[in-house]
């Protein structure tokens, strides 16, 4: 009973397979012809688009080949105007020139008829004259050889008479207006520089706040102001005179050491032998950089630039050193400025002028003792420290004990001049008094075993300090006898000079 409804199943299944496979193939292929259909038509759509896009870029870049082939053309034609143009113009040109050559021609053939024709006068009146020369000396019986001769000693003659005469009306007129000139610029050069009178004291006074300070710098028994006074080299004067102390000394830079001492020892309140020195000897060295400073100071003030370093230090020495009473600092500044001033009047430089009329009296303000005169000493400074030959010759030259080689000596010759001539610049008197006072130190530094030498109370006691190694006390009292000894024979004094010879020996030592 199964087995028929098994079959009967399988045979109704494969009907309906076969039934399936009939419709299905059936409908597929009519939906596959209608896609092929619609795909064709698609395919000939885009064609016709991909064709009306062709065509369009290819009429664009017809037009775009067109524009550029009409562009082309026209800057052709322009090229070819242009040349064409520029060969007319060269036409133009070459028918010039042919023209001008043409013209030169002309004129050339000219200037040779010219030239022939001056060729045949010339040698006409070369005949003309030789004609006329026969005849002159036919009528006055000379060559013409001789007649030259005679004419040029005539003409010779009156010539030089002329010329002499010319000369001496040349000579007098050039002396009369060159001291006229010469007055002009020094009259104008001293004018224009105008400035104070020097006046060169030889004492300096100590202002105190009350008289209860000098006990003090005097000390127990007179050994503070000893010590002082042995220190720096001067007389210090402690009298009734209310809230002042003199310090007297010739040499200013020991009177200023001095007065700057007794200031530090004054405001500190120690004041004893060993303080008393250890200032003095500080106080020294501030002085040295105050010169520096001073030489810094003139040389930027007078627009002086290059000096060397110890020159600047000699200029700033200068301000505590007098030449006849007249401050030599202010002598060197006033004698740049009117060398300056009389330069430019004679269109010379005037910097340098002004330079040489700073160094001129260098040296007078020596480091060490020598011999020469200021002059030439200062010259050989000069050199020395590489300042250039006419400053050196102007400086050895202003006192004519060198010979003159350029215009800038005999300048500040005449400048000095007019700085230490002038009215109230000068006393002789002070110079004569420091020369003595130097010449006694001198005299006393001359002995061997001296270390130091001070002239105090204007020249009537010279105090000579000698190494306690070097001297016994014998040699000691000789040597005072000997130094009188010298001083009577070879010097001129008023009154009487006191000779005191100081040997000390000190040990120091130091608590730690």
């Amino acid at each position: 009973m199964l087995i028929p409804i098994i079959i009967t199943a399988f045979a109704a299944l494969i009907v309906g397979v076969s039934v399936g496979y009939i419709i299905f193939r059936y409908i597929l292929k009519g939906k596959y012809g209608e896609m092929i259909a619609t795909a064709e038509k698609e395919a000939e759509v885009l064609k016709e688009k991909k064709l009306l896009e062709v065509k369009a870029k290819f009429l664009n870049k017809k037009n775009e080949l067109e524009k550029e082939t009409q562009h082309r053309n026209q800057k052709l034609q322009q090229s070819e105007q242009r040349v064409r143009q520029r060969e007319q113009e060269l036409n133009r040109q070459q028918g010039d020139l042919n023209r001008k050559s043409q013209e030169l021609d002309n004129e050339a053939k000219r200037l040779d008829n010219e030239r022939n024709l001056v060729a045949v006068k010339a040698e006409e009146l070369q005949k003309m004259e030789e004609q006329e020369l026969y005849k002159l000396e036919q009528i006055s019986g000379f060559s013409a050889d001789e007649a030259k001769a005679r004419l040029v000693e005539t003409l010779k003659d009156k010539a030089r008479l002329d010329a002499q005469a010319y000369i001496n009306d040349i000579v007098e007129e050039a002396k009369l207006n060159a001291n006229q000139q010469a007055r002009k610029i020094v009259i104008q050069t001293i004018q224009r520089t105008a400035t104070e009178t020097a006046i060169e004291n030889s004492v300096s006074v100590f202002h105190i706040d009350n008289d209860e300070v000098k006990g003090r710098i005097i000390g127990r028994e007179g050994r503070n102001i000893r010590a002082l006074e042995a220190a720096c080299g001067v007389e210090i004067v402690v009298d009734d005179t209310p809230e002042a102390i003199v310090i007297s000394a010739f040499d200013p830079i020991r009177r200023e050491v001095c007065r700057l001492a007794l200031h530090q020892l004054v405001a500190d309140g120690r004041i004893h032998p060993a303080r008393i020195e250890e200032v003095v000897a500080k106080v020294k060295k501030q002085l040295d950089n105050e010169i520096v400073e001073t030489g810094k100071r003139t040389t930027i003030d007078l627009g002086i630039h290059g000096l060397h370093p110890e020159l600047v230090r000699i200029v700033g020495k200068m301000k505590y050193r007098s030449s006849y009473g007249q401050n030599l600092l202010q002598h060197a500044r006033e004698t740049a400025n009117l060398c300056a001033v009389m330069a430019s009047e004679l269109g010379l430089n005037p910097k340098k002028a002004k330079r040489a009329g700073l160094l001129h009296d260098i040296g007078k303000v020596p480091d060490e003792e020598n011999e020469m005169p200021h002059a030439l000493y200062g010259a050989k400074v000069a050199e020395k420290y590489k300042e250039k030959p006419d400053i050196c010759n102007a400086i050895g030259a202003h006192h004519d004990e060198m010979e003159m080689q350029t215009l800038l000596a005999p300048i500040v010759q005449v400048c000095d001049a007019i700085s230490g001539a002038r009215p109230g610049a000068r006393r002789e008197i002070v110079e004569a008094y420091i020369k003595r006072l130097n010449d006694l130190e001198a005299i006393a530094m001359s002995y061997p075993g001296v270390t130091k030498t001070y002239a105090i109370q204007a020249g009537r006691e010279l105090r000579v300090i000698v190494g306690a190694d070097k001297m016994t006390d014998a040699e000691t009292e000789a040597l005072s006898g000997d130094i009188a000894n010298k001083i009577q024979t070879e010097m001129t004094y008023p009154g009487q000079v006191k000779i005191t010879v100081i040997r000390e020996t000190r040990s120091v030592a130091y608590a730690k």
